[in-house]
């Protein structure tokens, strides 16, 4: 995974173009818009980068105006549908913000990517049947969509078009999806668990809430709701953080740790 390719691919382009995928296109025009705003196009027909991430640019762009204005924002998970991963967590936390009148002051859409919500239901996992039946419970079937499996490589679209990125899990060994969207410029809120504890820093790059913890989640959503400023400053710390697990760093690293290993064995 890279957040900042030199090239956008055949199979991107041609998902956009032919409008293959609807909600990836119109994430594309919340992209476009927001390179529009920061004055970052170049003459490139791929990808061009800017403050707060990979965005899209040249011949595209007029494309991309023509797809409809969403004006909410977005918030964001991408991972596995299994209760370990506190999915449950994320939309109570959304129907707390609802119930206590921030949706209406700042409108918002949920997007899910992970497992098959629309299997048949005797083939449809459990977890996914439940999540779906809570969703209705809940009351916010119009706010959260849960859009199934992704292709890797239009990932990072989906990252940059969000607000921030939840990470509800009750445990993850590292966390490699915070770390990708730090990488596009996005604030993460994730629970102050397993690598997640020490991956995302509070205050920083996004903000830590306990496991399982709804009302505290919904307290840290509502500040990035609520604050701009805030976000943009998060995002830009993200991104310059995750630079510290590019490849060649972490190569560089390894050798060196082996380098040390091998003296003391010399």
């Amino acid at each position: 995974f890279t957040a900042y390719p030199e090239y956008m691919s055949h199979t991107i382009q041609r998902k956009i173009f032919n409008n293959e995928d609807p909600f990836l296109s119109k994430i594309f025009k919340r992209i476009a818009s927001q390179a529009e705003r920061e004055k970052c196009w170049t003459e490139k027909p791929a990808v061009i980068l800017s403050t707060s991430g990979m965005l899209v640019g040249g011949p595209v762009m007029e494309h991309l105006k023509a797809l409809a204005e969403d004006p909410k924002n977005m918030l964001l998970f991408v991972g596995r549908i299994e209760r370990l991963k506190g999915i449950d967590t994320l939309l109570e936390a959304i129907a707390l913000l609802s119930q206590q009148g921030v949706l209406a002051r700042h409108p918002l859409c949920v997007a899910v990517i992970g497992g098959d919500p629309e299997a048949d239901p005797e083939r449809m996992s459990e977890e996914m049947s439940r999540l779906k039946t809570l969703r209705a419970k809940l009351g916010i079937d119009d706010i959260v969509t849960f859009l199934g499996r992704r292709d890797q490589d239009t990932l990072q679209y989906y990252y940059s078009a969000a607000i921030a990125v939840v990470v509800p899990s009750h445990y993850e060994s590292f966390g490699l999806v915070a770390l990708e969207a730090m990488a596009c410029g996005r604030p993460v809120v994730a629970s102050e668990t397993g690598g997640l504890a020490f991956l995302v820093r509070d205050n920083e790059t996004g903000f830590h809430v306990p496991a399982g913890d709804a009302q505290a989640l919904a307290d840290r959503l509502r500040r990035l709701l609520e604050d701009e400023v805030l976000r943009t400053r998060l995002g830009r710390q993200a991104a310059e953080y995750a630079r510290s697990y590019a490849w060649p760093l972490v190569a560089d690293q390894v050798l060196s740790l082996y380098g040390t290993l091998l003296k003391k064995h010399a």
